[in-house]
């Protein structure tokens, strides 16, 4: 498709989108009665409208059945988490029995290194993406510490060659087979935060695999963004939260991936709560932990039913908008407008003043296009907060703007760049 930098354009492309009317399922921040442009998908979705009907008729079940919520009523808590599973698995390419919400990201995360980090002999380092997440950072930080090893010496990073920004994944495939005798996980981030690049999972999965190591992935920045398919590529372990691309608020339940080739695997150590029992002896309270089949049976603790119930909210909009495909292609086409958009920016001030550094290649990234601002990057972005456009900063020098389909269009991104050059005149 051949872009063109006007209004008039980006309103026939909005004309011509099946998913525009999805907008309107979604509460926009005000400041002076005035709606911002809501760019931050990759920080916090937007809320969705019926967030507050569905919290509200949760209390009544709580008013009305009071304990007996857990087994009576429409929605019986006791079992609410399965109707989330049915939706959730398509999300992240897998069987329902393989997932589960519950929890937070980084418990969970801690939760399957429980299960899937065993260093033995040898084989006892983590190799991850430099410059992933502080919470991934600092989870298997700990979790080396606590099986008794030093961190500079059990983890391995992959950093970008010299002048780049993204890494390429030749490079991450040579350091896993260069490490190949030492490595017992794998463990990286399906987007990185920073860049927005999109690994290729399905060649680091097999690549952990051919060495003898364990692959898992943090889908924080992936799911609800981008088509993944835990399943088929035969991930180990996976696990996200739901309150970026997937809307379910601020703090939202989390959710965890186990491929059901470890389901029978009885030597896997887990952290054991009474939730995670075999369900249909749970209430018997016997001594002696057998977990439930499948994904459930790495809960702990009870159903989050609130959490729960805003992500069962969200997700139901999911299925109905055709998520993975007709979402996705959306996606592609809102970021790559937002991309020409960015460069006309460029074109018109006369120098590269924006570098955008989420590799191009649309197979290589979500909704998210992460900006250098070569000169005063901060209050550019503070610019646009004034300007009612709301996207995330980075330090130093990023600033990360999310086109999400669900709610995006391309009149905001169209007005968007407007007011980037505007800003951008006024203060270079």
């Amino acid at each position: 498709m051949k872009f063109e930098n006007n209004l008039a354009f980006a309103k026939t492309l909005d004309s011509a989108d099946n998913l525009r009317d999805f907008r309107q399922q979604f509460i926009f921040p005000k400041h002076n009665d005035k709606e911002f442009i809501y760019l931050c998908g990759n920080s916090l979705g937007l809320q969705p409208k019926v967030a507050k009907e569905v919290i509200t008729r949760q209390l009544d079940n709580w008013a009305n059945y009071a304990v007996d919520g857990w087994f009576d009523g429409d929605e019986p808590w006791m079992y609410y988490h399965k109707e989330l599973k049915k939706l959730m698995a398509p999300i992240v390419g897998a069987l329902p029995s393989e997932v589960c919400p519950m929890n937070t990201l980084t418990v969970n995360l801690h939760l399957l290194m429980v299960s899937f980090y065993q260093p033995k002999g040898k084989r006892i380092k983590i190799i991850m993406e430099g410059g992933a997440f502080p919470s991934d950072q600092y989870a298997i930080e700990s979790q080396v510490r606590f099986h008794g090893y030093d961190p500079k010496e059990a983890i391995i990073e992959v950093f970008p060659r010299d002048g780049e920004d993204i890494l390429r994944t030749e490079d991450i495939i040579a350091k896993i087979e260069e490490n190949g005798e030492e490595i017992a996980l794998v463990l990286f981030g399906g987007i990185n935060y920073y860049t927005g690049q999109w690994y290729d999972m399905q060649a680091i999965t097999k690549a952990g695999h051919s060495i003898g190591a364990i692959v898992g992935w943090d889908l924080a920045h992936a799911a609800g963004n981008v088509p993944v398919k835990l399943h088929d590529w035969d991930v180990d372990f996976a696990c996200w939260c739901s309150y970026k691309y997937q809307n379910s608020g601020p703090g939202g339940i989390s959710g965890i991936f186990v491929h059901e080739k470890h389901f029978g695997d009885t030597d896997l150590n887990r952290f054991a709560g009474w939730w995670g029992y075999q369900e249909n002896k749970r209430f018997k309270m016997e001594k002696g932990f057998v977990p439930e089949a499948g994904a459930d049976g790495w809960q702990i603790s009870c159903t989050q039913v609130m959490p729960m119930a805003l992500y069962h909210a969200s997700l139901q909009i999911f299925e109905k908008a055709g998520f993975i495909e007709a979402l996705r292609l959306k996606s592609i086409t809102l970021t790559k407008y937002l991309e020409f958009i960015i460069n006309q920016v460029n074109i018109a001030l006369d120098y590269q003043q924006y570098k955008i550094i989420t590799p191009e290649e649309f197979n290589s990234r979500g909704a998210q296009l992460s900006i250098i601002a070569k000169e005063q990057g901060k209050r550019i972005f503070d610019g646009l907060v004034a300007n009612h456009i709301l996207g995330d900063w980075r330090e130093p020098n990023v600033i990360r703007l999310s086109p999400v389909p669900l709610y995006n269009s391309f009149e905001d991104v169209f007005v968007t760049g407007e007011a980037l050059l505007s800003i951008s005149k006024s203060i270079l």
